[in-house]
C-alpha cells in the first residue's frame, strides 16, 4: 500500500513538472501578431497547378510554413476582380491562405457606402450626413488619422444636404496619402477616375503587372493596388490599415428613387470602403473609429430606416488633410522623430 501511494505521488510530481515545463515552453515561443498577417515571401507557384506560394516569416505556429492557394482562388492577384475571388495569405495566428472577393463589403464590419451609410465595429448600422464640401475626421487615433471630403446636392424643399465620400486622406508617423474620384459629367466604368497623391505629389498607379504602386518609408509599407480593371484598389498601411476601395456613380436610378435631383453635368463618382484596422488604441476616436472603443454602446436608434449618427461638431475639420477637430486625437509626427530609423 505504501508503495501505492509512493508511486501515485512520484507520477503526480511528474506530471506536474512535464506540464510545468511544455507551458514554460510554450510561452518561451514567439506569439504571432497582426503584422505578422502579411510577413511572408512570394514564392514561385507550384508547377503543376499554377497556384501561388509564400513562405512565412511569421512568428508563432505559421514560422518556416509553406502556405499555397486554394484551387478556387489559385492567385493573390486576380486581374477580372469582378468574376474572381483572390486568395488571401495569412501567416499571422490564423495561418491560412482562403478565398474572397477583393472589394468593399457594404454590409461588412468597418464600411461606409452610399449617401453614407456606415457599418461600425461593433456591427451596428448608421448615417452621417455631414454636408457638401465639408470635411470629417473617419478615424483619429495615436497614430493614424482618416478623413473624408463629402461632396453633395440640396434640392429645392431640402433641409439638408445630400452627401457622399469623394476623397479620403490617409495620415501617419509623418506622411500623407491621398486618394480621390475625379468629378466626371457622364459615368463610364472603362475610363478610371481615381487620382492618388503621396505627400502631396501626384503618383501612378500602373495597370499592367503587378498593378500597384508602393513605397517603403522605413518604417512601415505602403501599397495601392489595382483590384479590378479600373476604379478599384485596396490601400495598405503596414501595422496600421488595409483599404478596399471602389468609386461608383450615383446611378440615374437610384436618382430617382430617392429624389436627389442631380444635375445632368455630374456622375457625383464617389467611393464604397471597407476598412479593416489594426493595433487600434482603446482611445481611437472619430464617426467610424469611436465604434472600435472597447465597451462602445452606439447611441443610434435601432429598427428605423434611417438610424442617424450626429457629431458633425466635434468630427469636422477645415481640410481634407488636418487633423484639427473638437475629438480628434493624432497629431502628425515630427520627421526628426524617425531620421535615425
Amino acid at each position: 500500500m505504501g508503495k501505492s501511494l509512493l508511486l501515485v505521488a512520484f507520477l503526480l510530481i511528474f506530471i506536474s513538472i512535464h506540464s510545468f515545463t511544455v507551458q514554460a515552453a510554450d510561452d518561451d515561443k514567439p506569439k504571432a501578431s497582426d503584422a505578422d498577417a502579411t510577413n511572408y515571401n512570394v514564392l514561385t507557384p507550384e508547377p503543376e497547378t499554377g497556384r501561388h506560394r509564400a513562405f512565412c516569416k511569421s512568428k508563432g505556429a505559421c514560422n518556416y510554413k509553406v502556405l499555397t492557394c486554394p484551387a478556387e482562388c489559385p492567385e493573390r492577384k486576380p486581374k477580372k476582380n469582378k468574376k474572381q475571388k483572390g486568395c488571401f495569405i495569412n501567416c499571422g495566428s490564423k495561418c491560412e491562405a482562403t478565398c474572397k472577393w477583393r472589394r468593399a463589403r457594404c454590409n461588412g464590419y468597418g464600411s461606409l457606402c452610399y449617401d453614407p451609410r456606415f457599418v461600425g465595429g461593433d456591427g451596428v448600422m448608421f448615417y452621417f450626413h455631414g454636408g457638401k464640401g465639408r470635411n470629417f475626421a473617419l478615424v483619429s487615433d495615436t497614430n493614424l488619422q482618416i478623413n473624408a471630403h463629402f461632396i453633395g446636392n440640396r434640392p429645392t424643399g431640402r433641409s439638408r444636404d445630400y452627401t457622399w465620400v469623394q476623397a479620403v486622406s490617409v495620415m501617419f508617423d509623418t506622411h500623407t496619402l491621398i486618394i480621390s474620384a475625379k468629378k466626371v459629367s457622364q459615368w463610364d466604368d472603362s475610363v478610371d477616375v481615381l487620382l492618388v497623391k503621396w505627400d502631396n505629389e501626384e503618383v501612378t498607379v500602373p495597370f499592367d503587372g503587378d498593378s500597384e504602386w508602393k513605397t517603403n518609408t522605413g518604417v512601415r509599407e505602403v501599397v495601392v493596388e489595382r483590384t479590378d480593371d479600373t476604379n478599384t484598389v485596396k490601400v495598405s498601411v503596414g501595422g496600421l490599415v488595409e483599404i478596399d476601395m471602389k468609386a461608383v456613380p450615383v446611378t440615374k436610378e437610384d436618382d430617382k428613387a430617392h429624389n436627389y435631383q442631380l444635375p445632368a453635368n455630374d456622375a457625383f463618382a464617389h467611393f464604397e470602403l471597407q476598412f479593416k484596422f489594426s493595433n487600434l488604441s482603446d482611445k481611437v476616436d472619430g464617426i467610424l473609429g469611436k465604434t472600435y472603443q472597447p465597451g462602445y454602446v452606439s447611441p443610434v436608434k435601432r429598427g428605423v430606416a434611417m438610424p442617424m449618427m450626429g457629431g458633425e461638431d466635434k468630427y469636422e475639420i477645415p481640410s481634407l488633410t488636418s487633423t484639427t477637430c473638437n475629438d480628434c486625437i493624432f497629431h502628425k509626427q515630427s520627421a526628426d522623430v524617425f531620421a535615425d530609423v
